[in-house]
């Protein structure tokens, strides 16, 4: 589906204007919407734009890597924004030229509709041009990444929280679970940081140098997330390392105890050997206390190696 708006020479706004008609220059300026196009309304990139072969053939292969394009009369940006249900990245494609902007995306978009239905309903359409649509739709996609790095935040804290009392596999598996959605937000954000950053240094882009400030504004959100994404990264890789250390402390005072209790016992299994050969002629063994005799020598044993380890302070 194709979608048009244009803007008359008086600013009067006018919508589902023909094709032809806008490319007949008798509009200020112009943007059409390529929303889930069909292959015949992908044409429309050929003839009658004349868009770049390279450039078409980009929106057709999805998905692109953020980018930045210079052709003779239009510049080309590939952009993405993220699905808020799935976190997978949905590519979205623009043409700016001098007084028009295409964008072409083959999924739906809710950055585009939010914007476009703000254009309609604005009461200050002087202050509208292809470079501030631009700007408008970046920042609602820039806007859009920070609830998910926000949600994982709280998702962290939550397992921090309850990391004491489960598995190892079950946190292991969230922590997991949470840096995969981190490093896929980091794929999406830190090329768009690049690409920002490019086009505030391009000076090539005259109409945006006007609007620098807006796009800076764009970089240092991106900024932030990236710092904030490498931050959770940080945290999960503390979190693991923490709950194996302490799962680890734990094994080794169980071992400790087991220890303990195998030393005190081996000075009692050797008496208890000892006196269990079947030899005809051992001392003791005609005695009548000697039964008693070694239990309470065994016992005295026992008591005084758990009297000196508690000195040791190996029950700790």
């Amino acid at each position: 589906m194709i979608k048009t708006i244009a803007v008359k020479n008086n600013y009067e706004l006018v919508k589902d204007v023909a094709i032809v008609d806008l490319l007949k220059g008798e509009y200020k300026w112009y943007w059409i919407d390529f929303h889930l196009p069909t292959d015949e309304e992908i044409e429309y990139l050929r003839d009658p734009f004349h868009f770049h072969p390279l450039a078409i053939e980009d929106c057709i292969n999805h998905l692109q890597r953020p980018k930045l394009d210079y052709y003779e009369d239009h510049t080309f940006f590939i952009t993405q924004s993220l699905n808020h249900q799935t976190l997978k990245r949905d590519e979205i494609d623009f043409f700016l030229g001098e007084n028009y902007i295409v964008s072409f995306h083959l999924n739906p978009s809710t950055e585009i509709e939010a914007v476009w239905k703000r254009f309609i309903e604005s009461t200050n359409i002087e202050k509208w041009e292809p470079t501030h649509v631009l700007y408008l739709v970046l920042d609602k996609m820039v806007d859009s990444y920070f609830p998910q790095v926000f949600k994982i935040e709280e998702r962290l804290t939550e397992i921090d929280e309850n990391s004491r009392g489960r598995s190892m596999e079950a946190l292991l598996e969230d922590l997991f679970d949470t840096r995969h959605h981190l490093l896929s937000l980091r794929h999406t954000i830190s090329p768009m940081r690049d690409l920002i950053y490019r086009v505030l240094n391009s000076q090539r882009l005259t109409s945006i140098q006007e609007k620098r400030e807006y796009y800076s504004d764009i970089h240092d959100h991106l900024l932030k997330l990236t710092e904030m994404i490498e931050a959770n990264r940080e945290l999960t890789t503390d979190i693991r390392d923490s709950y194996i250390s302490l799962n680890s402390h734990q094994t080794n005072h169980v071992m400790k105890v087991l220890t303990v209790i195998t030393t005190i016992f081996m000075p009692l299994s050797f008496i208890a050997g000892l006196y269990g050969m079947n030899f005809r002629y051992m001392p003791g063994l005609s005695s009548k206390y000697g039964f008693f005799s070694t239990l309470i020598l065994m016992v005295l044993v026992a008591m005084g190696m758990s009297l000196w380890f508690k000195k040791k302070g190996w029950f700790k």
